[in-house]
Protein backbone atom coordinates (compact mmCIF):
# COMPACT_ATOMS: atom_id res chain seq x y z
CA UNK A 1 0.00 0.00 0.00
CA UNK A 2 1.02 3.61 -0.40
CA UNK A 3 3.16 4.84 2.47
CA UNK A 4 1.07 6.84 5.01
CA UNK A 5 3.37 9.86 4.74
CA UNK A 6 2.97 9.85 0.95
CA UNK A 7 -0.81 9.67 1.29
CA UNK A 8 -0.82 12.55 3.79
CA UNK A 9 1.28 14.67 1.45
CA UNK A 10 -1.08 13.90 -1.42
CA UNK A 11 -4.11 14.79 0.70
CA UNK A 12 -2.45 18.03 1.79
CA UNK A 13 -1.76 18.91 -1.84
CA UNK A 14 -5.33 18.01 -2.75
CA UNK A 15 -6.81 20.28 -0.11
CA UNK A 16 -4.47 23.13 -1.03
CA UNK A 17 -5.22 22.90 -4.74
CA UNK A 18 -8.95 22.53 -4.12
CA UNK A 19 -8.95 25.72 -2.07
CA UNK A 20 -6.92 27.52 -4.70
CA UNK A 21 -9.28 26.36 -7.43
CA UNK A 22 -12.32 27.57 -5.49
CA UNK A 23 -10.75 31.03 -5.30
CA UNK A 24 -9.75 31.09 -8.98
CA UNK A 25 -13.21 29.99 -10.23
CA UNK A 26 -15.69 32.75 -9.25
CA UNK A 27 -19.19 31.62 -8.37
CA UNK A 28 -20.72 33.44 -11.31
CA UNK A 29 -18.16 32.57 -13.96
CA UNK A 30 -19.09 30.79 -17.17
CA UNK A 31 -19.14 27.04 -16.73
CA UNK A 32 -18.72 27.26 -12.95
CA UNK A 33 -21.65 24.89 -12.41
CA UNK A 34 -20.29 22.35 -14.88
CA UNK A 35 -18.10 19.38 -14.09
CA UNK A 36 -14.59 18.76 -15.28
CA UNK A 37 -14.31 16.08 -17.97
CA UNK A 38 -11.37 13.66 -17.70
CA UNK A 39 -10.69 10.93 -20.25
CA UNK A 40 -8.30 8.08 -19.37
CA UNK A 41 -6.74 6.34 -22.37
CA UNK A 42 -4.18 3.56 -22.34
CA UNK A 43 -3.21 -0.10 -22.26
CA UNK A 44 -3.29 -2.76 -19.53
CA UNK A 45 -1.00 -0.71 -17.27
CA UNK A 46 -3.89 1.78 -17.17
CA UNK A 47 -6.80 -0.65 -17.38
CA UNK A 48 -5.62 -2.81 -14.48
CA UNK A 49 -6.41 -6.33 -15.67
CA UNK A 50 -6.44 -8.24 -12.40
CA UNK A 51 -6.44 -5.46 -9.78
CA UNK A 52 -9.76 -4.87 -8.01
CA UNK A 53 -13.24 -5.57 -9.35
CA UNK A 54 -13.88 -5.90 -13.10
CA UNK A 55 -15.41 -2.85 -14.82
CA UNK A 56 -18.03 -3.50 -16.12
CA UNK A 57 -18.88 -6.22 -13.62
CA UNK A 58 -18.67 -9.90 -14.47
CA UNK A 59 -21.79 -10.97 -16.32
CA UNK A 60 -22.66 -7.43 -17.43
CA UNK A 61 -23.79 -7.31 -21.05
CA UNK A 62 -21.67 -4.21 -21.64
CA UNK A 63 -18.35 -5.99 -20.98
CA UNK A 64 -15.99 -5.30 -23.88
CA UNK A 65 -12.95 -7.46 -23.16
CA UNK A 66 -10.72 -4.55 -22.15
CA UNK A 67 -10.18 -5.71 -18.54
CA UNK A 68 -10.62 -2.35 -16.79
CA UNK A 69 -10.73 -2.70 -13.01
CA UNK A 70 -11.78 -0.66 -9.99
CA UNK A 71 -8.35 -0.44 -8.35
CA UNK A 72 -6.37 0.51 -11.44
CA UNK A 73 -5.00 4.02 -11.10
CA UNK A 74 -7.86 5.83 -12.91
CA UNK A 75 -10.35 4.47 -10.39
CA UNK A 76 -8.09 5.28 -7.44
CA UNK A 77 -7.62 8.84 -8.69
CA UNK A 78 -11.34 9.20 -9.37
CA UNK A 79 -12.14 8.37 -5.74
CA UNK A 80 -9.50 10.78 -4.42
CA UNK A 81 -10.84 13.58 -6.61
CA UNK A 82 -14.36 12.86 -5.39
CA UNK A 83 -13.21 13.12 -1.76
CA UNK A 84 -11.39 16.39 -2.41
CA UNK A 85 -12.83 18.00 -5.57
CA UNK A 86 -10.58 20.49 -7.39
CA UNK A 87 -13.24 23.21 -7.41
CA UNK A 88 -15.73 21.11 -9.40
CA UNK A 89 -16.69 17.45 -9.70
CA UNK A 90 -14.44 15.47 -12.05
CA UNK A 91 -16.24 13.06 -14.39
CA UNK A 92 -14.02 10.18 -15.48
CA UNK A 93 -14.47 8.42 -18.81
CA UNK A 94 -12.11 5.45 -18.78
CA UNK A 95 -11.74 3.67 -22.12
CA UNK A 96 -8.33 2.09 -21.52
CA UNK A 97 -7.96 -1.42 -22.87
CA UNK A 98 -5.58 -4.27 -22.23
CA UNK A 99 -3.16 -4.94 -25.12
CA UNK A 100 -3.81 -1.51 -26.68
CA UNK A 101 -1.13 -0.10 -28.96
CA UNK A 102 -0.44 3.53 -29.81
CA UNK A 103 -2.41 3.11 -33.02
CA UNK A 104 -5.44 1.89 -31.04
CA UNK A 105 -5.65 5.25 -29.25
CA UNK A 106 -6.46 7.31 -32.33
CA UNK A 107 -6.45 5.34 -35.58
CA UNK A 108 -7.35 1.70 -35.39
CA UNK A 109 -10.08 -0.52 -34.06
CA UNK A 110 -8.80 -2.97 -31.46
CA UNK A 111 -9.91 -6.54 -30.96
CA UNK A 112 -9.66 -7.18 -27.18
CA UNK A 113 -8.14 -10.45 -25.96
CA UNK A 114 -9.44 -10.69 -22.39
CA UNK A 115 -9.35 -14.26 -21.02
CA UNK A 116 -12.16 -13.40 -18.61
CA UNK A 117 -15.64 -14.50 -19.77
CA UNK A 118 -14.84 -14.29 -23.49
CA UNK A 119 -17.80 -14.74 -25.87
CA UNK A 120 -17.89 -18.02 -27.78
CA UNK A 121 -17.02 -16.22 -31.02
CA UNK A 122 -14.47 -13.88 -29.46
CA UNK A 123 -14.60 -10.23 -28.46
CA UNK A 124 -15.89 -7.77 -31.06
CA UNK A 125 -13.56 -4.98 -32.15
CA UNK A 126 -13.85 -1.65 -30.33
CA UNK A 127 -13.42 1.81 -31.83
CA UNK A 128 -10.25 3.88 -31.31
CA UNK A 129 -10.10 5.23 -27.79
CA UNK A 130 -10.42 8.91 -28.70
CA UNK A 131 -13.76 8.03 -30.32
CA UNK A 132 -15.00 5.92 -27.44
CA UNK A 133 -14.03 8.64 -24.96
CA UNK A 134 -15.90 11.20 -27.08
CA UNK A 135 -13.07 13.70 -26.86
CA UNK A 136 -14.18 17.19 -27.78
CA UNK A 137 -14.09 20.89 -26.98
CA UNK A 138 -15.47 20.20 -23.49
CA UNK A 139 -12.75 17.70 -22.52
CA UNK A 140 -10.62 19.22 -19.77
CA UNK A 141 -7.96 16.56 -19.15
CA UNK A 142 -6.72 13.56 -21.08
CA UNK A 143 -4.35 11.04 -19.50
CA UNK A 144 -2.56 8.54 -21.75
CA UNK A 145 -0.56 5.48 -20.73
CA UNK A 146 0.50 3.60 -23.84
CA UNK A 147 3.53 2.58 -25.89
CA UNK A 148 4.74 -0.74 -24.50
CA UNK A 149 2.62 -2.91 -26.78
CA UNK A 150 3.83 -1.03 -29.83
CA UNK A 151 7.45 -2.17 -29.36
CA UNK A 152 6.10 -4.74 -28.31
CA UNK A 153 7.66 -4.95 -24.82
CA UNK A 154 5.53 -7.95 -23.81
CA UNK A 155 6.48 -9.84 -26.95
CA UNK A 156 10.16 -9.07 -26.36
CA UNK A 157 9.84 -10.29 -22.78
CA UNK A 158 8.36 -13.59 -23.99
CA UNK A 159 11.15 -13.93 -26.57
CA UNK A 160 13.69 -13.43 -23.77
CA UNK A 161 11.95 -16.15 -21.74
CA UNK A 162 12.07 -18.52 -24.71
CA UNK A 163 15.69 -17.87 -25.53
CA UNK A 164 16.75 -17.85 -21.89
CA UNK A 165 15.26 -21.32 -21.43
CA UNK A 166 17.41 -22.46 -24.37
CA UNK A 167 20.55 -20.80 -23.01
CA UNK A 168 20.46 -18.11 -25.69
CA UNK A 169 20.47 -14.29 -25.62
CA UNK A 170 17.52 -12.18 -26.70
CA UNK A 171 19.79 -9.14 -26.74
CA UNK A 172 21.71 -10.77 -29.59
CA UNK A 173 18.42 -11.66 -31.29
CA UNK A 174 17.23 -8.03 -31.38
CA UNK A 175 20.67 -6.59 -32.13
CA UNK A 176 21.03 -8.77 -35.24
CA UNK A 177 17.43 -9.81 -35.89
CA UNK A 178 16.30 -12.34 -38.47
CA UNK A 179 14.62 -11.16 -41.66
CA UNK A 180 11.20 -9.65 -40.93
CA UNK A 181 12.09 -8.57 -37.36
CA UNK A 182 12.99 -4.94 -36.58
CA UNK A 183 16.10 -4.22 -34.60
CA UNK A 184 15.67 -2.30 -31.36
CA UNK A 185 16.67 1.12 -32.69
CA UNK A 186 14.11 0.81 -35.48
CA UNK A 187 11.43 -0.22 -32.99
CA UNK A 188 12.08 2.83 -30.80
CA UNK A 189 12.17 5.17 -33.83
CA UNK A 190 8.83 3.79 -35.01
CA UNK A 191 7.29 4.17 -31.56
CA UNK A 192 8.42 7.80 -31.49
CA UNK A 193 6.80 8.50 -34.85
CA UNK A 194 3.58 6.76 -33.82
CA UNK A 195 3.48 8.67 -30.52
CA UNK A 196 3.91 12.00 -32.31
CA UNK A 197 1.02 11.21 -34.64
CA UNK A 198 -1.16 9.99 -31.76
CA UNK A 199 -0.62 13.08 -29.59
CA UNK A 200 -1.32 15.34 -32.56
CA UNK A 201 -4.66 13.61 -33.06
CA UNK A 202 -5.53 13.77 -29.36
CA UNK A 203 -4.92 17.53 -29.41
CA UNK A 204 -6.99 17.88 -32.55
CA UNK A 205 -9.87 15.93 -31.00
CA UNK A 206 -9.68 17.76 -27.65
CA UNK A 207 -8.21 21.19 -28.45
CA UNK A 208 -8.88 22.68 -25.01
CA UNK A 209 -7.68 19.75 -22.93
CA UNK A 210 -4.58 19.46 -20.79
CA UNK A 211 -2.82 16.31 -21.96
CA UNK A 212 -0.89 14.18 -19.48
CA UNK A 213 1.18 11.17 -20.52
CA UNK A 214 2.09 8.43 -18.07
CA UNK A 215 5.33 6.47 -18.30
CA UNK A 216 5.98 2.90 -17.23
CA UNK A 217 7.14 1.85 -13.75
CA UNK A 218 10.39 0.09 -12.86
CA UNK A 219 9.22 -3.44 -13.61
CA UNK A 220 12.83 -4.66 -13.83
CA UNK A 221 15.50 -4.45 -11.10
CA UNK A 222 18.47 -2.10 -11.19
CA UNK A 223 20.67 -5.16 -10.70
CA UNK A 224 19.60 -8.34 -12.49
CA UNK A 225 21.34 -10.44 -9.85
CA UNK A 226 18.32 -9.64 -7.65
CA UNK A 227 16.28 -12.07 -9.80
CA UNK A 228 16.08 -15.75 -8.94
CA UNK A 229 16.20 -17.83 -12.11
CA UNK A 230 14.00 -19.57 -13.15
CA UNK A 231 11.40 -18.44 -10.59
CA UNK A 232 8.11 -17.76 -12.39
CA UNK A 233 7.02 -15.47 -9.57
CA UNK A 234 9.81 -13.22 -10.87
CA UNK A 235 11.14 -13.17 -14.45
CA UNK A 236 11.41 -16.89 -15.07
CA UNK A 237 14.17 -18.09 -17.38
CA UNK A 238 15.29 -14.66 -18.65
CA UNK A 239 19.06 -14.45 -18.23
CA UNK A 240 20.51 -11.82 -15.94
CA UNK A 241 22.30 -10.22 -18.90
CA UNK A 242 19.01 -9.92 -20.76
CA UNK A 243 17.22 -8.50 -17.71
CA UNK A 244 19.82 -5.72 -17.54
CA UNK A 245 19.51 -5.18 -21.30
CA UNK A 246 15.70 -5.02 -21.17
CA UNK A 247 15.89 -2.36 -18.46
CA UNK A 248 18.75 -0.24 -19.79
CA UNK A 249 18.21 -0.51 -23.55
CA UNK A 250 14.46 -1.11 -23.84
CA UNK A 251 12.33 0.07 -20.91
CA UNK A 252 14.26 3.20 -19.96
CA UNK A 253 14.59 4.38 -23.60
CA UNK A 254 10.86 3.74 -24.08
CA UNK A 255 10.08 6.08 -21.19
CA UNK A 256 12.58 8.61 -22.52
CA UNK A 257 10.87 8.49 -25.92
CA UNK A 258 7.45 9.13 -24.39
CA UNK A 259 8.81 12.02 -22.33
CA UNK A 260 10.65 13.56 -25.29
CA UNK A 261 7.53 13.59 -27.47
CA UNK A 262 5.41 14.84 -24.57
CA UNK A 263 7.81 17.72 -23.97
CA UNK A 264 7.80 18.55 -27.69
CA UNK A 265 4.02 19.08 -27.54
CA UNK A 266 4.27 21.10 -24.33
CA UNK A 267 2.29 18.48 -22.41
CA UNK A 268 2.95 17.06 -18.94
CA UNK A 269 4.81 13.75 -18.47
CA UNK A 270 4.24 11.72 -15.32
CA UNK A 271 7.35 9.83 -14.23
CA UNK A 272 6.36 6.76 -12.21
CA UNK A 273 9.65 4.97 -12.88
CA UNK A 274 11.80 6.86 -10.36
CA UNK A 275 9.44 6.32 -7.44
CA UNK A 276 9.05 2.60 -8.18
CA UNK A 277 12.74 1.67 -8.29
CA UNK A 278 13.26 -1.11 -5.74
CA UNK A 279 9.69 -2.37 -6.14
CA UNK A 280 10.22 -4.42 -9.31
CA UNK A 281 9.04 -7.93 -10.15
CA UNK A 282 12.12 -9.55 -8.57
CA UNK A 283 11.42 -8.17 -5.09
CA UNK A 284 9.73 -10.25 -2.37
CA UNK A 285 5.99 -10.14 -1.80
CA UNK A 286 5.05 -7.04 0.14
CA UNK A 287 7.86 -5.06 -1.51
CA UNK A 288 7.13 -5.65 -5.19
CA UNK A 289 4.70 -3.33 -6.95
CA UNK A 290 4.80 -5.48 -10.07
CA UNK A 291 3.87 -9.15 -10.17
CA UNK A 292 6.13 -11.56 -12.04
CA UNK A 293 5.30 -13.96 -14.85
CA UNK A 294 3.04 -15.67 -12.31
CA UNK A 295 1.75 -13.84 -9.27
CA UNK A 296 -1.06 -12.78 -7.00
CA UNK A 297 -4.30 -11.74 -8.67
CA UNK A 298 -8.03 -11.61 -8.05
CA UNK A 299 -9.89 -14.93 -8.23
CA UNK A 300 -11.53 -14.20 -11.57
CA UNK A 301 -8.13 -13.93 -13.29
CA UNK A 302 -6.90 -17.17 -14.91
CA UNK A 303 -3.82 -19.20 -14.08
CA UNK A 304 -3.49 -20.25 -17.72
CA UNK A 305 -3.81 -18.12 -20.83
CA UNK A 306 -5.27 -19.53 -24.03
CA UNK A 307 -2.72 -20.42 -26.66
CA UNK A 308 0.24 -20.59 -24.25
CA UNK A 309 1.97 -23.37 -22.32
CA UNK A 310 2.21 -21.23 -19.18
CA UNK A 311 0.36 -22.80 -16.24
CA UNK A 312 0.74 -20.77 -13.06
CA UNK A 313 -1.69 -23.08 -11.27
CA UNK A 314 1.24 -25.46 -10.78
CA UNK A 315 2.65 -23.01 -8.23
CA UNK A 316 -0.77 -21.82 -7.01
CA UNK A 317 -0.46 -18.45 -8.77
CA UNK A 318 -2.15 -16.69 -11.67
CA UNK A 319 -0.80 -15.49 -15.01
CA UNK A 320 0.12 -11.89 -14.19
CA UNK A 321 2.78 -11.45 -16.92
CA UNK A 322 4.77 -8.64 -15.27
CA UNK A 323 1.97 -6.16 -14.56
CA UNK A 324 1.44 -3.75 -11.64
CA UNK A 325 -0.39 -4.95 -8.54
CA UNK A 326 -2.59 -2.79 -6.30
CA UNK A 327 0.42 -1.14 -4.66
CA UNK A 328 1.87 -0.30 -8.06
CA UNK A 329 -1.37 1.29 -9.20
CA UNK A 330 -1.62 3.22 -5.92
CA UNK A 331 1.82 4.69 -6.56
CA UNK A 332 0.93 5.67 -10.12
CA UNK A 333 -2.36 7.12 -8.87
CA UNK A 334 -0.57 9.45 -6.44
CA UNK A 335 1.51 10.94 -9.27
CA UNK A 336 -1.33 11.12 -11.79
CA UNK A 337 -3.68 12.73 -9.26
CA UNK A 338 -1.13 15.46 -8.58
CA UNK A 339 -0.65 16.06 -12.31
CA UNK A 340 -4.40 16.31 -12.89
CA UNK A 341 -4.92 18.76 -10.04
CA UNK A 342 -2.11 20.99 -11.31
CA UNK A 343 -3.46 20.78 -14.86
CA UNK A 344 -6.95 21.81 -13.73
CA UNK A 345 -5.54 24.63 -11.68
CA UNK A 346 -3.80 25.93 -14.81
CA UNK A 347 -7.01 26.02 -16.86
Amino acid sequence: MRHPVCRLRTRALAVGLALAASVLVPAGSAGAADQYEWAALGDSYTAGGFVGDPLPALGDASRDGCDRTSDAYPGVVERELADFPPGKFVQLTNVSCGNATIADIANEKQTPISPVEPPADGWPAVDPQIQRAKLGDDTDVVTIGVGGNSLPFGGMLLKCLERGAAGKSCRDYYTNPPEGEENLSDKLARVQDEYIEMLAQVHQAAPNAKVITVGYPAVLPQEASACNRPALTELGSITHADVDWLRKDVLEPLNSTIKRVTDFFGDRYVDVYSSSVGHDACQPAGTKWVEGICGEAADYWPARLPGTLLNCALINKRATLVHPNAEGHANTAAHVERAIRIALLER
